[in-house]
């Protein structure tokens, strides 16, 4: 979230590593709601007037990615060069976010966008337009042209924010799509947050009423850190070969919590609750996946721990129970934000963040397969590569497949690692997992008019989506303080594909 000060996490006075999209709290007894906790240090530096601070400071940081290019990582010799067409402005908006007052704070800005795209390359992206306070779709034909003459509303409550929402289309001619959110509805309790869903069976024209899926009063949709920090849009939502809907959110008291739909979205199953809450450690950040053959597996990862590990289950019943949570690999660093994906073959296929020296220091992208449906995963090892002297940490990974199986990644580019990101990098593996491709930055990803990353509520995002024939459509979210706000789709080919 911008303020007009720094903010910090307030941990034993640590400075985090994504400190500004990420909100805090004030004690329950100060307030019923979420509040952010603004701390002066000092003359301390904003992180968006320091990225806005000049033509230098650009064109340092674009040299700084430049070099990724040639950064350490495992080559390929025979993987497909990318062919990125121009990059599409799907929304703009103001630059403003006042001080938050929940539902009655004044933020003027478009941000939190998600994508899913078919196997004809129809894209489908859905994102929140924070004046309006409500989620919003758009469909992108083959050729780039909007299909609708206006974007949809979604979640139609103009009262109430609606933030990070998630998207899935049906893949052959994108008739059906289902978007899930969190709406900051306060329930009572001493967090706000609710998981929303709506559905089209018209190609996005028009949504069916939102549905509450989580009715708790436990802040869902909450992936949390420590008691004091947190990052919104912890959820996900992926549809199975047989057209079942699968959703999963965690709430900030800790719980992670999975829904089912065996009739496209009709009806939801009551949540079922995986693991977390109560005297265990708060889950966070879950990731789902289905495969073939309708198996379901999710990955997530815990907060309250400086040793943070991702953790597994699976479930062989299309949803109806799960297997005991596993640990996919113990280190001493901090591993988050986990994304999934199996392939044609099962194989299941693990991205993170991880940072050897502990939470909110530099954190590294690390990979991970399974060919044994998940029971056992190979030793994770890093595909980022080192970092050049000016991008201090990478962090957030995206991951998705093409029909021969080859892998995708994009990560978010930290120049400073306390700040907000600036730039997307790209990385891919035409061998299963076995090599990646030396990162490269995504063309366009970076605001040329010097403006960082949005995600203002929390990065916990899905902004990326590959279709069976290697057409990518990657999101992204630009905010310039005071000046203007976009979202973005950007469109790439794997060359013979």
């Amino acid at each position: 979230m911008f303020y007009p000060l720094r903010l910090t996490w307030n941990l034993a006075e640590t400075t985090a590593s994504v400190r500004a999209p990420i909100e805090s709290a004030q004690p329950v007894a100060a307030r019923r709601s979420l509040r952010p906790v603004i701390h002066r240090r000092g003359h301390a530096r904003d992180p968006h007037r320091e990225a806005n601070s000049g033509p230098g400071s650009f064109l340092l940081l674009a040299a700084a990615l430049a070099a990724l290019i040639t950064a350490s990582a495992p080559a390929q010799a025979d993987l497909p060069k990318v062919a990125w067409d121009r990059k599409i402005e799907v929304a703009t908006g103001g630059g403003f976010k006042g001080p938050w007052r929940m539902n009655e704070s004044e933020f003027l800005y478009v941000d939190d966008p998600t994508v899913a795209i078919t196997e004809k390359g129809v894209v489908g992206v859905a994102w929140a337009d924070q004046a309006r306070k409500d989620i919003f779709f758009q469909v992108f034909e083959p050729d780039g042209k909007p299909r609708f003459e206006k974007p949809v509303n979604v979640s139609r409550s103009p009262r109430i924010f609606s933030w990070l929402p998630r998207v899935v289309m049906s893949l052959r001619d994108a008739s059906e799509v289902y978007v899930l959110w969190q709406e900051i509805v306060f329930s009572g309790g001493s967090h706000g947050g609710e998981i929303f869903f709506a559905r089209s069976v018209n190609g996005g024209r028009s949504f069916s009423d939102p549905v509450n899926l989580s009715n708790t009063i436990a802040g869902a949709g909450k992936g949390r850190l420590t008691r004091e920090l947190w990052h919104n849009g912890s959820l996900d939502l992926v549809m199975g070969p047989e057209g079942n809907l699968y959703a999963a959110w965690t709430e900030y008291e800790g719980a992670l919590r999975f829904s089912r739909s065996t009739d496209r979205g009709a009806r939801f199953s009551a949540p079922m609750h995986i693991t977390g809450g109560g005297a265990g450690l708060p889950a966070r950040g879950p990731s789902l996946a289905v495969d073939a053959a309708g198996a379901v597996h999710l990955a997530w990862t815990v907060g309250e721990d400086p040793a943070a590990n991702i953790h597994f289950a699976k479930s062989t019943d299309h949803g109806r129970s799960f297997s005991k949570p596993r640990t996919v690999h113990r280190s001493e660093g901090h591993a988050d934000a986990p994304k999934i994906a199996v392939d044609r073959k099962g194989a299941v296929h693990l991205v993170y963040a991880e940072s050897p020296a502990g939470p909110f220091q530099r954190y590294h992208i690390y990979y991970t397969r399974s060919s044994d449906g998940g029971q056992t995963f190979e030793k994770p090892r890093e595909i980022s590569g080192a970092q050049p002297g000016h991008i201090e940490s990478v962090h957030f990974p995206a991951l998705s497949l093409d029909g021969n199986d080859n892998l995708y990644v994009v990560w978010e580019l930290f120049a400073r690692r306390a700040h907000y990101p600036r730039g997307l990098a790209f990385s891919s593996s035409s061998d299963g997992g076995r090599t990646f491709a030396p990162p490269s930055v995504v063309p366009g990803s970076v605001d040329a008019g010097r403006g960082v990353n949005g995600s203002q509520q929390g990065l916990l995002m899905r902004k990326l989506a590959v279709n069976a024939g290697g057409t990518m459509a990657i999101v992204n979210s630009t905010f310039w303080m005071n000046e203007r706000s976009n979202v973005w789709l950007l469109r790439g080919q794997a060359a013979g594909r």
